[in-house]
């Protein structure tokens, strides 16, 4: 095979995206901590799930135009750092292509080459034996195959032998796959896309599904809970949320040419949590209004309308809490706020707490539930502030929100906490008269004087610097290093104080999750208080899933 068309490319796409979908818990089940939190196969399946309907939705027998739909599918739906990373390979694989009807093997090699090259530039401080290394070789893979080959099949089958090598070798680059006995879980997400690309270039079946021996359910629906209850149905002021497509008529546009800038200008006057995004082909439109039919008009004036999707937010928030406010007379529109600090947490109590100290929106989300960019982006909107502060506090959120940041169009930073305990330091040490630069960096530097401390349940045997873990135990993790694995919460919980709390410190909250009583989180701050007579001690009941207790130390 020579070359390739969108159409074909398409394909290639549906087929990557469907391996990796197939294969999503055992890319889970390679995730280094045997922490509940470990969902790199969800992330990039909800990731690749998106970028392959996008993908679908801007078919073209034009290569550039179809892998533009790839692009902004992932971007949009991207979720934790694998999934962040994916969307980067292909970004940067569409921006190469994106004036090419149809790609020669040396063409699609070199497009591969440029998206990780995209992918390092967006990664602050690139690992390797991780995605970004499979990627990077089997790009040099690529290139050096059509370098001697105009087969794309072989330059493909050199693609995918190099990203299988590359991945045994993580281990050797990251000492700690090595100990667990696992390759790096992102690196055999992007094999499984690979192979899919493969089985599609020559016309054959998907390889046989990974099958993981025994995979718990890691989270219940319970935990994926109501968040609706903080706000009355009167309060909502535009109530429709409104998608729809405009496809470009050129009969249309001769005159009065799509400009952007100015389609999201005269859309924001018609509602908020306005999302935009447009190509030659096709604009894609997110708004809520109290006029969906006002939005849908002016964008005809722009060509035919595809994908329509109008939903009545007032009925579906009084289905959600039972609320008959949606009969009162909807408040005033409230005044756009000139600042606004958003966040991410797991636990009505930990929201709770964030909220009273300052948080203007907290998204639901965390381990096992991280949010995609487009999420962030729709919370960002619907606060619909002129500054905006992000708060990930979570290690797999920080590149979504950075992602999300770019998209805004608002001055906007990320504070890349990691963790509740340095979200909430960096909340307090929020200042609304500073500018949005000087608080992103004062708030760091209060997150970074934070020790987080948590407890929480091992999902499978394994061995960790020499720590011995079974299934179900109690582990302690210390600042991301797990110290102690035992049987008894109380054990564990008690040697996680003793190794994180000092003399020195001075303040020490005690948060506790679903499963622990007030009367054991009480004996718990009562031991804290008997170890260490100076340390105010602060407790608060955050009701967050998966984590019994997590401890913050100042």
């Amino acid at each position: 095979m020579k070359s390739i068309d969108g159409q074909k490319f398409a394909e290639m796409v549906q087929m990557g995206a469907h391996h990796l979908k197939q294969n999503a818990d055992y890319v889970d089940s390679l995730n280094v901590f045997p922490v509940p939190d470990g969902d790199t196969g969800t992330n990039m399946n909800l990731s690749m799930t998106s970028g392959a309907k996008e993908t679908e939705a801007h078919v073209s027998e034009h290569l550039g135009k179809t892998s533009q739909g790839l692009s902004k599918g992932l971007l949009m739906g991207a979720r934790g750092n694998s999934g962040v990373i994916l969307s980067q390979l292909f970004r940067g694989f569409g921006k190469a292509v994106e004036d090419k009807a149809s790609l020669t093997a040396g063409e699609f090699a070199a497009a591969l080459q440029y998206g990780v090259e995209t992918a390092y530039k967006a990664v602050m401080k690139p690992v390797e034996g991780t995605i970004l290394t499979v990627a990077r070789e089997a790009s040099d893979a690529a290139v050096k195959e059509a370098a001697v080959t105009d087969d794309l099949i072989q330059v493909m089958e050199a693609t995918v032998g190099e990203a299988k090598a590359s991945l045994k070798r993580t281990p050797d680059l990251l000492p700690v796959l090595k100990e667990v006995g696992v390759v790096d879980s992102g690196g055999q997400g992007l094999v499984y896309v690979y192979e899919g690309f493969l089985a599609s270039l020559k016309g054959e079946e998907l390889p046989e599904r990974t099958v993981v021996q025994s995979m718990d359910e890691l989270v219940s629906a319970e935990h994926h809970r109501n968040v609706q209850g903080f706000m009355d149905t009167a309060d909502i002021e535009f109530g429709y949320c409104t998608e729809f497509m405009v496809r470009f008529e050129d009969e249309k546009t001769g005159n009065h040419p799509f400009d952007e800038t100015e389609f999201r200008q005269h859309l924001s006057g018609l509602g908020d949590s306005l999302l935009v995004i447009s190509d030659d082909e096709i604009a894609k439109v997110h708004i809520h209004t109290e006029d969906p039919g006002d939005a849908l008009s002016y964008g005809q004036t722009f060509g035919s309308l595809i994908n329509i999707k109008i939903e009545n937010m007032r009925q579906q928030h009084m289905d959600i809490v039972g609320s008959p406010s949606a009969h009162k007379t909807a408040k005033e529109p409230a005044a756009k706020h000139p600042y606004a600090v958003v966040t991410v947490a797991m636990g009505e109590g930990i929201a709770d707490l964030l909220r009273s100290l300052g948080a203007s929106y907290v998204i639901e989300g965390g381990q096992t539930m991280n949010p995609s960019t487009e999420d962030i982006v729709k919370a960002i909107n619907e606060v619909g502030a002129e500054r905006v502060l992000i708060l990930p506090n979570n290690k797999n959120i920080v590149l979504a929100a950075e992602q999300a940041a770019e998209l805004l169009g608002i001055e906007a930073a990320v504070v890349p906490t990691k963790s509740v305990p340095e979200g909430l330091a960096a909340i307090l040490a929020f200042n609304p008269e500073a500018g949005v630069a000087a608080n992103a960096k004062s708030m760091a530097a209060a997150a970074a004087g934070v020790k987080t401390g948590q407890v929480t349940t091992a999902v499978r045997d394994t061995s960790i610097d020499n720590i011995s873990i079974r299934k179900d135990d109690y582990m302690a993790i210390a600042d991301g290093k797990i110290t102690i694995a035992t049987p008894s919460l109380e054990t564990t919980m008690k040697s996680l104080i003793d190794s994180l709390v000092t003399e020195d410190d001075e303040i020490v909250t005690v948060i506790y999750g679903e499963g622990v009583s007030a009367e054991d989180a009480e004996a718990m701050s009562a031991y804290i208080e008997g170890q260490f007579e100076n340390v105010e001690i602060e407790l608060y009941n955050g009701k967050q899933p998966l984590y019994p207790y997590i401890l913050s130390v100042e």
